[in-house]
């Protein structure tokens, strides 16, 4: 295989085939083209990708939610969260929505704190993560069905949330990565981007799969 414009090998998928596709996700099997002049069969969790929110009040406090997840068969700490599940919506939109309909807030000023890939090794997920200050209450909606009509929500110190992903209370990725990102941002160790910034990384497969294309 001829190489890439910077020399390197150039990993060309060879075949492709959909292994299942479900409500949230599909499973695709490739077969890539390998440095050493063969090819190597790597599945790949589709994913629509995500968003989360980091909201933090004026006392700096950060909201988050508790939640069970099935697969790992337990209630988690979360940030406020939602699959990009719409076709053509914005990010922001998305987790302006999530923000009110899961903990009952808006938020005047946003921006992007950090942006993740969950699992690169099989999954094209990726996950935008807002920082949401200014904050004021929203009436949220009724029952939204499902594993969220049992989501129970709290405000936590910032430092103390910190201490909590260190104590491996706090284990989801997003919030993890939100949290320590925000209490960076606060302490003067870094910055925000604008809400509106670029995301190169964000999932394409399952959108295009969803619409035909």
């Amino acid at each position: 295989m001829s190489g890439g414009p910077d020399g390197r090998h150039r990993f060309e998928v060879l075949s492709s085939r959909t292994a299942y596709a479900g409500k949230v996700m599909a499973l695709r099997v490739d077969e890539v083209s390998m440095p050493g002049g063969g090819s190597a069969v790597r599945e790949v969790v589709e994913h629509p990708g995500a968003v989360a929110v980091a909201a933090v009040d004026e006392e700096r406090r950060i909201v988050l939610v508790h939640q069970y997840r099935h697969p790992v068969g337990r209630r988690l700490w979360e940030l406020p969260a939602g699959l990009l599940d719409v076709h053509g919506e914005d990010p922001q939109v998305t987790a302006r929505r999530e923000l009110g309909e899961e903990v009952g807030l808006a938020a005047r000023e946003w921006s992007v704190l950090v942006d993740l890939v969950a699992s690169p090794g099989f999954t094209d997920e990726a996950v935008r993560i807002y920082l949401a200050t200014g904050l004021s209450r929203v009436d949220r909606p009724g029952p939204m069905g499902d594993e969220e009509d049992d989501l129970q929500v709290r405000r936590f110190a910032l430092g103390d949330a910190v201490r909590m992903v260190l104590a491996g209370e706090i284990v989801n990725a997003s919030a993890i990565a939100g949290l320590l990102a925000a209490h960076a941002v606060f302490g003067g160790l870094g910055g925000t981007r604008p809400a509106d910034a670029p995301w190169p990384g964000r999932p394409t497969s399952w959108a295009a799969r969803r619409s035909g294309r």
